[in-house]
């Protein structure tokens, strides 16, 4: 079969030919309905040299973002139907710590033991037109579309869990949050504010067409730029914003984010941007009690719950197809910053 390979160090994909996997026990085998393309592949191939990341060493089949059809069920799966379809769980821990146990694999405490971070990120992924996951990772999608399920397995769920971990801050009358940098995640956390509270949902960026994407979901926009700031604490009425999604993660960002948050307030860095944020707290100058923290991908529950909202019509993911024999092109544009939403791969279009 095809598949989507990262080889070397700093060394972009290659599109080869290697066996069709088999289930082992507990496993299955999916027909890969659509694989996403992340800004976490391009800094894997782009960016690790040796030593960087020892659990996401070269050679594997990328792809973390993966929706299919079961096709072959491994010994000792139950409740998993061939033919049906699923989008997969991507972590993958060791199972039974005490972040394993209620679905939190991304903190997994034996991650060293496991060899590799989850499927697609030391793990062959979906990028191919098989892969094996664990039967535990694999959430049904009823009659909802496979492709717009890839999208939502890292792009949808991260956001979602740093939106949900924030909620106490929205959950009242008068609420605002804010949303900086509209690309996937971005145009996903707005809906996903949308849906979840009745916060006043601010957004920002510095592409004219991702702010009127994000209108169109209910968002008030602010363009990046001269006054942005002032122009973000005028709409809460001066106040400050009480959650902020920073969805880029680099020291402007940062920056805009601890200039915007209010007093009480709480800011998420969610993206994983490459330059670092050189902000300093200033006493006096700061909001009393603001929270600044990270978060990184989210729960397997999270991902029930957010294939749910999928199934109620309250998410529409923004993205393009391309065919497996495009993906490296589609690769290519991502590196380029060509993509606008989501690159989704799609290796067969049926079961």
């Amino acid at each position: 079969m095809k598949a989507i390979r990262y080889t070397d160090y700093q060394t972009f994909p290659q599109l080869v030919e290697v066996d069709k996997p088999t289930a082992g026990p507990g496993e299955v085998v999916l027909k890969v309905a659509a694989s996403g393309a992340c800004h976490s592949d391009v800094a894997v191939f782009n960016d690790f040299v040796e030593g960087t990341n020892p659990l996401c060493a070269p050679q594997f089949t990328l792809g973390h973002e993966v929706a299919g059809w079961a096709d072959e069920i491994g010994e000792g799966v139950d409740g998993i139907e061939r033919g049906e379809a699923y989008v997969v769980y991507g972590p993958v821990g060791c199972g039974h710590c005490r972040f394993c146990m209620v679905g939190q694999d991304t903190y997994c405490e034996n991650v060293a033991e496991v060899g590799y971070l989850g499927i697609g990120l030391g793990r062959d992924g979906g990028m191919a037109e098989y892969v094996v996951v664990p039967a535990r990772n694999l959430v049904p999608l009823g009659d909802a579309d496979p492709v717009k399920a890839s999208a939502l397995a890292d792009a949808g769920l991260t956001p979602y869990h740093a939106i949900k971990l924030s909620l106490p801050k929205l959950n009242k009358a008068g609420s605002t949050a804010l949303v900086i940098g509209l690309g996937g995640l971005g145009l996903l956390a707005v809906q996903i504010l949308k849906a979840m509270t009745s916060a006043t949902i601010i957004a920002t960026d510095t592409k004219e067409d991702a702010l009127r994407e994000a209108e169109k979901f209910g968002a008030l926009t602010v363009p990046s730029g001269e006054g942005q700031t002032e122009k973000i604490r005028e709409l809460t009425g001066g106040r400050g914003v009480d959650a902020v999604f920073d969805m880029v993660g680099v020291g402007p960002t940062v920056e805009t984010a601890m200039k915007t948050v209010g007093t009480n307030g709480r800011v998420t860095i969610v993206g994983l941007g490459a330059a670092g944020s050189d902000y300093n707290w200033q006493w006096y100058k700061e909001p009393y009690e603001a929270e600044l923290v990270k978060t990184y991908w989210g729960t397997l529950p999270e991902l029930n719950e957010l294939i749910a909202l999928l199934q109620q019509g309250d998410l529409e993911p923004q993205y393009t197809t391309y065919t497996l024999d495009e993906g490296l092109d589609a690769y290519q544009k991502l590196l380029n910053g060509e993509v606008s939403g989501r690159a989704i791969i799609v290796p067969n279009e049926r079961f």
